[in-house]
């Protein structure tokens, strides 16, 4: 699997496994824990979740398929790049790390790789920086991040922080429908080497229905499923989370993530989505 480097050090999956709407249903959760151990057994390394996702249920989820999977050999810890966040809410200086060892322990884990502020809230960016910060040195975590910060927001949270001073990536909703953080926001990522995670990067599953993508498509011989999320892992600095449960999907996606697309295939793209041309505000789901 292709990397992307933090620039802080170390290096992340370019595609990875989503879990939103997981852990939501009891009677779910047997088929949600085969998915996503069937998805390290076919080679992902990469797992977002938060504390948010089923109210700590999709963290327990990912949990019991990442002890299941350690304890049968699938893959070493180290090997894994798990993903948390914590609530807007509960981000305070004090709520933090108290947030982050409630999901340690539904994840069963000693450290989240990366552990983001869910979306900005009434709690000072000062004070969620600071207690990110503090369970680095502490080992708790091994990056700190965001999600859901448009430019304006990573441009305040820089001056509260520094350059360069920790923040390693920032989680957003992109994909060929919604283009909006190509304009500013992702150059702007990509000057300082801070990865892009695009969640919902096949529209929540609707632009496999698409009718003008399935046909160029069809033309490559893939999906267009397929070409959706391989588009977006094509831009530079990004790394996509689509979620999947079922087998067929799974191996869509990670097919998805080698195909290489030529000048002429982009070009088609952008005909079919075209790229911002002014500022737009950041999409949310």
């Amino acid at each position: 699997m292709r990397t992307l480097p933090l620039s802080n050090s170390g290096e992340i999956p370019v595609l990875g496994l989503g879990t939103w709407r997981m852990g939501e249903v009891a009677s779910r959760r047997k088929a949600e824990v085969a998915a996503v151990r069937e998805a390290i057994a076919m080679g992902y390394r990469l797992i977002d979740t938060a504390e948010m996702y089923g109210e700590g249920g999709a963290e327990m989820v990912v949990g019991q398929a990442l002890a299941e999977a350690l304890q049968a050999g699938d893959v070493r810890r180290d090997e894994l790049f798990i993903v948390s966040k914590v609530y807007p809410h509960n981000a305070s200086r004090r709520g933090t790390p108290e947030a982050c060892e409630r999901s340690l322990k539904r994840l069963g884990l000693d450290t989240i790789d990366l552990y983001l502020l869910h979306w900005r809230g009434s709690h000072p960016l000062s004070e969620t920086a600071n207690a990110m910060q503090a369970l680095v040195a502490q080992g708790r975590i091994v990056h700190w991040g965001v999600s859901n910060f448009d430019l304006d927001d990573m441009e305040e949270l820089t001056q509260v922080v520094g350059e360069g001073s920790g923040c390693a990536a920032n989680q957003v909703y992109l994909s060929l429908g919604e283009r909006g953080p190509e304009f500013n926001l992702l150059p702007w990522l990509r000057e300082r080497g801070m990865p892009l995670m695009a969640y919902s990067p096949i529209d929540q599953g609707a632009l496999a229905a698409d009718s003008a993508l399935g046909e160029l498509a069809s033309r490559l011989g893939v999906s267009a499923a397929q070409l959706a999320l391989a588009a977006v892992i094509s831009r530079p600095g990004v790394v996509a989370i689509p979620k999947a449960v079922r087998s067929k999907h799974l191996e869509e996606n990670l097919a998805a993530a080698r195909l290489t697309l030529d000048a002429a295939t982009l070009a088609e793209l952008d005909r079919l989505y075209p790229p911002p041309r002014r500022k737009t505000p950041l999409a949310m789901i």
